[in-house]
């Protein structure tokens, strides 16, 4: 079947989500992979290795004897970064790495990840240079190779389709999709406070990853200057640096230029989106639902409230 016969049939199929397949199967990392850095938030050392894993096992997070999957059953909802939790263990700042991972089509890996300080319960995946270059560089110069399950056949990746439009929303901000052939991404940001920032928004089809490379994966977090010290008091960003991250003041503009692109802060929240909804994927299947997804003023909490909320109407 056609990838566009198996759209229409999704269109008129009683539920608000179809999976569909997609002509592609699924694929893992050819090498092992292994970055190490400093946690955005915690502060600490961590490292991560990419290992390849077979058709139909997903992403998956594995520390110690704990594993966790990368999906919407396991998204704790925060602010600043996206956290998955079981029994107790968690990882943060998943979101660049898995935004890597879905838009390279990686599809089944094992993600081992240690600390430097291998007691605590709490990970947090390195944050590198503030954006998804590292990791994408890591994973073209690893390669990528199709995957097989236990019986060594392969497996062809499905996508999820929108038949019918979804809205999540908090206070001004808000994620609204409907139904489009294709996957496009338009999103919008606002911060008054700093004009240099000010209003952005980005808007395009999402098609491959050599789109992904070239126009997102280098674009980097960033933050508000005046900001900087209420969140370290609050405990967050103590590994936050001019070296892994963008930051503006209010007053003086940009204080660690130049910049990657004119509107690197809407693209990097694009990238982020990318990564939080990659947790509506399952069973090596594709996360990014085929729709026009529209955000405005989005964050993390917003974007895995939405994935959430897909995955309970597929």
């Amino acid at each position: 079947m056609t990838y566009s016969r198996a759209f229409n049939r999704a269109r008129n199929s009683s539920s608000l989500i179809s999976w569909i397949p997609t002509g592609k199967m699924q694929k893992t990392v050819a090498n092992c992979i292994e970055l190490t850095g400093i946690g955005l938030h915690s502060g600490k050392i961590s490292s991560v290795r990419i290992l390849p894993e077979i058709a139909g096992k997903g992403r998956y997070f594995k520390f110690g004897s704990n594993v966790i999957r990368a999906s919407t059953d396991y998204a704790n909802e925060s602010p600043l970064c996206t956290t998955l939790c079981k029994y107790g263990h968690s990882i943060s700042t998943v979101e660049h790495l898995l935004s890597a991972l879905e838009a390279t089509g990686v599809d089944n890996c094992r993600l081992v990840i240690e600390s430097s300080h291998p007691q605590d319960s709490s990970y947090e995946v390195p944050i590198l240079d503030g954006s998804a270059r590292e990791w994408v560089d890591a994973i073209e110069e690893a390669g990528l190779k199709e995957a097989l399950d236990r019986s060594g056949k392969s497996c062809e990746k499905l996508a999820p389709v929108l038949r019918e439009p979804v809205t999540v929303w908090k206070n001004d901000s808000f994620i609204a999709a409907f139904p489009y052939s294709k996957i496009k991404i338009t999103y919008g940001i606002d911060f008054p406070q700093a004009p240099e920032i000010g209003c952005q928004w980005f808007s395009s089809t999402y098609l491959d990853k050599d789109f992904f490379t070239k126009e997102l994966a280098s674009a980097r977090t960033f933050c508000i200057y005046e900001q900087v010290e209420q969140l370290r008091e609050s405990g967050v960003i103590k590994g936050g640096s001019a070296k892994n991250a963008i930051v503006c003041s209010e007053s003086r503009g940009w204080l660690n230029p130049p910049l990657r692109f004119s509107d690197e802060p809407c693209r990097h929240k694009v990238l982020d989106l990318i990564g939080d909804l990659s947790l509506l994927a399952h069973g090596g299947n594709q996360g990014l639902p085929v729709a026009h997804i529209i955000v405005y003023k989005g964050g993390h909490a917003l974007h895995t409230n939405f994935a959430r909320r897909l995955s309970r109407i597929s």
